[in-house]
C-alpha cells in the first residue's frame, strides 16, 4: 500500500508540485491497520489503493487520498483537529497518530458507533465523538489547527472556516454530488483573510445533511 501511495504521489506531481508526502504521514499510514476498518467480506482488498464501500452509501477512502489530505493539513505538534465525516474511522486513526486531540463528527449513527468501537479497541484515547450534521462543525471545541472533511460539499461551509484558528487549514472536496469535485486547501490567515488553493480533481461521496438530501441514487449505491 505504501508503495502505491508513493507511486500515485509521483503520478500527480503536476498538481502537487512534489514527489513525496511527509514521512510522518507515511509512518502513520504504516502503523494503522486498514483491514480493521473495512467490512469483513472485503478484507482481502483492505490494502488495495482504492476506496471500498462500508454501507449507508459511504466508503472508506483510497489510501493515497487519506495520506494526501492528512499531509495537506500540515499537522503541528499539539494540534487539535476536527474531522467531518467519521465514516469507517480509518482517517480518524491516522489523524489520532499525529494530532494531540481529534474531534470527529458523523451524521450516520451506525457508522459513528462502529468507528468508535474499533478505535477504542485499538487504544486511541485522544478521539472525541459527536453525532451531528457536519456542515456545522463542532464550535464548542474551536478553534482548530486543522479541519478535514471526508465527503464532498457543494460549497465550503462558512461555519468551518470560522472554526479555524489563524494559520489553520481546512482540507475539503468541493463540487456537485456524484461528479468530479476539486480538493481544496483553505488557510485562514493571521489577519482573518482566507486563502484558497485548488489541489487536484477528486470524486467523493457527498457530505450528508441531516435531511438526507444527498443520499446516493439507487444506481450508485
Amino acid at each position: 500500500m505504501l508503495a502505491d501511495i508513493r507511486t500515485e504521489t509521483a503520478l500527480t506531481r503536476r498538481w502537487l508540485g512534489r514527489d513525496e508526502l511527509d514521512p510522518k504521514v507515511m509512518d502513520a499510514m504504516a502503523r494503522v491497520p486498514r483491514d480493521r476498518f473495512v467490512p469483513e467480506e472485503l478484507r482481502d482488498h483492505a490494502w488495495d489503493n482504492g476506496p471500498l464501500p462500508i454501507g449507508h452509501g459511504q466508503t472508506i477512502s483510497q489510501p493515497f487520498i487519506v495520506a494526501l489530505m492528512t499531509d495537506l493539513l500540515d499537522i503541528p505538534p499539539g494540534a487539535r483537529i476536527l474531522e467531518i465525516g467519521t465514516g469507517s474511522g480509518y482517517q480518524t486513526a491516522i489523524l489520532a497518530e499525529l494530532a494531540d486531540q481529534v474531534y470527529t463528527v458523523e451524521v450516520v449513527p451506525p457508522l459513528g458507533e462502529a468507528a468508535k468501537r474499533i478505535l477504542d479497541e485499538l487504544g486511541y484515547e485522544n478521539v472525541h465523538y459527536r453525532t451531528a450534521d457536519g456542515h456545522l462543525g463542532w464550535p464548542e471545541h474551536a478553534p482548530y489547527d486543522g479541519i478535514i472533511v471526508t465527503a464532498a460539499a457543494r460549497e465550503v461551509p462558512d461555519e468551518l472556516i470560522e472554526q479555524l484558528r489563524p494559520g489553520g487549514r481546512l482540507v475539503i472536496p468541493v463540487g456537485p454530488p456524484w461528479s468530479t469535485q476539486q480538493l481544496m486547501r483553505i488557510t485562514r490567515t493571521g489577519d482573518g483573510e482566507v486563502k484558497e488553493e485548488a489541489i487536484l480533481p477528486v470524486a467523493f461521496v457527498p457530505l450528508v445533511e441531516e435531511s438526507g438530501n444527498d443520499e446516493a441514487p439507487e444506481s450508485v449505491k
